[in-house]
């Protein structure tokens, strides 16, 4: 039995597979950012998720041949790193793991461990692949100065396109009204305090808003279609700069697939994304085979030398 733990900024998810492709178990808890919770807390929700899956099979941890913990920030902090990783050990009771970063889960998931490209664009952004055994990572900087084409990026982009409707530095369009309604606010200023403000909205609350530009543009405002079209040729040019980390040659089309919510439900970030790379004209754009919780079970499979069939 292999298990898969996809971390990630929203949620984390658990999933116990077997040899044979069939999933034995799953269980879902809180985002396991530890930027955001904190280590300790990080940690608490991998063991209710760990337990939890045990619960479900009626084993012990000593049970899994191996598990793969793909976390959110991991591979970032050379002090906290080994601090995960250890706790991972000490929920398992064993050594038959590994941990990296969440973005190892999104590749396995949608091009089923084989080489090419992934872009993660959920609450974050980030690129991953593999090719030939070489592997490389391209964005992922955090939502202060990166994640471009992220729920957050985007949000982020949108509550600024309000604050200058607001002002009269642009012409104000459907965004404004959107915004202002989801928020419950009236007066422009009220924004401040609702966003920021003692109660205001956390990392999963800013990047939950990214939807409202897709509702923005869908009724004709140009400044949000104009933010899901930057948001989209952002995650192109962390394709282009993964592709040449990789190595591969213009001769050879790159696989590429996606994952997370942006690209999964925003059809204008994914159409401005596949256009970008059909104008370049090096890549095979492949819809994801399996999800990133999938991925990570057989990711898992993988780095225990098995190669795991799941009907796609």
């Amino acid at each position: 039995m292999f298990l898969g733990v996809d971390g990630g900024g929203t949620k984390t998810a658990f999933v116990c597979m077997d040899e044979g492709g069939a999933v034995l178990a799953r269980a879902v808890t809180g985002t396991s950012y530890h930027l955001q919770i904190g280590l300790d807390e990080a940690v608490a929700r991998l063991k209710t998720g760990v337990e939890a899956i045990c619960a479900q099979l009626g084993r012990s941890a000593d049970a899994f041949d191996f598990a793969f913990f793909g976390l959110p920030a991991y591979g970032e902090d050379a002090v906290i790193d080994p601090l995960l990783a250890a706790a991972c050990g000490q929920l398992l009771g064993h050594d038959r793991y590994r941990c990296d970063n969440d973005m190892v889960c999104g590749w396995a998931g949608s091009l089923a461990c084989g080489d090419g490209l992934n872009l993660v664009a959920g609450t974050g952004s980030i690129g991953y692949g593999q090719r030939r055994g070489r592997a490389a990572r391209v964005g992922g900087w955090g939502e202060l100065f990166g994640d471009e084409g992220s729920a957050y990026w985007i949000a982020v982009q949108g509550l600024n396109a309000v604050s200058r409707m607001s002002d009269g530095r642009l012409r104000p369009g459907p965004l404004r009204r959107v915004v202002h309604e989801a928020l419950g606010v009236e007066a422009d200023l009220d924004l401040c305090a609702r966003v920021m403000g003692p109660s205001g909205l956390g990392r999963d609350g800013i990047a939950a808003l990214a939807p409202l530009v897709s509702q923005a543009a869908a009724a004709g405002d140009s400044v949000a279609g104009a933010i899901l079209a930057d948001a989209g040729a952002e995650l192109a040019r962390i394709a282009h700069a993964l592709r040449h980390a990789l190595g591969f040659p213009d001769s050879e089309p790159a696989p590429i697939s996606w994952s997370g919510g942006v690209l999964a439900h925003q059809p204008a970030v994914r159409e401005a994304l596949t256009a970008a790379l059909a104008r370049d004209g090096r890549y095979r754009v492949t819809p994801p085979r399996h999800g990133a919780d999938i991925g990570a079970a057989l990711y898992a499979a993988h780095l225990a030398g098995r190669v795991i069939a799941v009907a796609d």
